[in-house]
């Protein structure tokens, strides 16, 4: 699985609290997944970071 971050991103920090195994804020103040692929021991937490998303700007493929 591969994560990515839109430009939808608000910085609310939700999914790096949730998975910071794969995201995390950027000196901009904007998340980014910085760990791809995704781990597999990372997967069901990445997903829950992904729905957690207040606008929807993670997109997992």
């Amino acid at each position: 699985m591969y994560a990515t971050v839109n430009s939808d991103c608000i910085g609310c920090g939700a999914c790096e609290a949730i998975c910071p195994q794969v995201f995390r804020m950027n000196g901009y103040e904007i998340a980014e997944a910085y760990k791809n692929p995704v781990p597999d021991e990372a997967e069901q937490s990445t997903k829950e970071a992904a729905k957690s998303c207040p606008v929807a700007a993670i997109i997992l493929e």
